[in-house]
C-alpha cells in the first residue's frame, strides 16, 4: 500500500495580498471614522467656547445709541423744562422790556420774569422727561370741535409778566406773548397798598443802574438767556438787581448786580 503525503494547506501568495489588502482598508476606514468623530468633538467645542466668548447679537445696532450724552433723558426736570420753554421763545428780555414799558407812559421796569421756566405756572407748556412739546400746549377744543378762545390775559405759550412802576409807585402788571410779542394783558396792580407804592417809588429812584444794563453784566460774566430780571434788596438791605441767566447746558445761574454801581455782588448756579 502507496501512502501519500498530506496535502500543504498553506495559503498561496495571491490570497494573503488580499486579505492583507482588505484588512488594511478596514483598519483605514476605522480610523477615518475615528478621525471624523474627534473633528466634529474639537468643532463642536471650538463653537462652544466661542458661544461664551461672543455676546449674543440679536440686538439692533439702533440700541446701542440710545443712552448718547445728547440725549434729553439725562436732563433733570426743571431743565427739561426750561429747554422746552425756551424753544417755543420768540421775544428777548430786551424786546420784551422795550413793549412793557411803552405800555405804561413814563413808567420804569422794575420786574420782568419769563413764565414756565421755573415755576408751576399754567400759562407754560407741560414738561416731560424727554424735553418734547406736551399737546397740553396747544389750544383746548370744545367737544363740537371748535376751538375755544382764551381766557382775557391767557395764552397757551409762554408769557413775559412785567411789572413796570409809575414815578409816585403805582405798579402796572404787563402780560406779553413771548411768541408773537403781542401784549395780552396790562392793568395796575389792585394788591399795592400806599407803603408799597412809597416803597416802589424810593426804589426806582434810587436806581441808577437800568435793567437792560443788568442783564448785560450778566450774560457778560456768563453767556445764555436772560430770564428774569427784578429790582430788589438783597440780604445786606442793598438795592440789586436780580437776574437769572439760563445756560446752554440748561442749568439757571442767579446774578445780583448792585442798582448804584453795576457790579456783581452773587452769583449762584442752580444744578437742578
Amino acid at each position: 500500500m502507496r501512502f501519500e503525503s498530506p496535502r500543504n494547506k498553506s495559503v498561496s501568495p495571491r490570497t494573503r495580498r488580499l486579505r492583507l489588502v482588505g484588512a488594511l482598508g478596514a483598519v483605514l476606514a476605522a480610523a477615518l471614522v475615528t478621525g471624523c468623530g474627534q473633528d466634529s468633538g474639537g468643532t463642536s467645542s471650538a463653537t462652544s467656547e466661542a458661544a461664551k466668548v461672543m455676546p449674543n447679537q440679536s440686538t439692533s445696532p439702533s440700541s446701542s445709541v440710545s443712552g448718547s450724552p445728547t440725549s434729553t433723558a439725562q436732563l433733570t426736570e426743571d431743565q427739561a423744562k426750561r429747554k422746552e420753554t425756551l424753544s417755543a421763545v420768540k421775544v428777548t428780555f430786551s424786546k420784551a422790556a422795550t413793549t412793557a414799558v411803552g405800555e405804561v407812559s413814563g413808567g420804569k421796569l422794575t420786574e420782568l420774569e419769563l413764565e414756565g421756566v421755573d415755576d408751576s405756572s399754567s400759562a407754560s407748556p407741560s414738561a416731560d422727561a424727554s424735553g418734547s412739546a406736551s399737546p397740553s400746549a396747544s389750544a383746548s377744543a370744545s367737544p363740537g370741535g371748535s376751538t375755544s378762545p382764551s381766557p382775557s390775559g391767557s395764552s397757551a405759550g409762554p408769557q413775559w409778566k412785567a411789572e413796570v412802576v409809575e414815578e409816585n409807585g403805582t405798579a402796572h402788571i404787563v402780560t406779553i406773548d413771548a411768541v408773537s410779542g403781542k401784549v395780552l394783558d396790562s392793568k395796575p396792580d389792585d394788591d399795592q397798598s400806599e407803603s408799597d407804592k412809597q416803597q416802589m417809588a424810593d426804589r426806582i429812584a434810587k436806581a441808577k443802574q437800568t435793567p437792560q444794563q443788568a442783564a448785560k453784566v450778566a450774560t457778560d460774566k456768563k453767556k445764555g438767556t436772560v430770564t428774569s430780571v427784578k429790582l430788589d434788596e438783597n440780604d445786606s438791605q442793598a438795592l440789586v438787581w436780580q437776574v437769572d441767566v439760563v445756560t446752554e447746558d440748561w442749568k439757571k445761574t442767579t446774578f445780583d448786580v448792585d442798582a448804584d454801581n453795576g457790579k456783581i455782588t452773587n452769583e449762584e448756579v442752580d444744578n437742578d
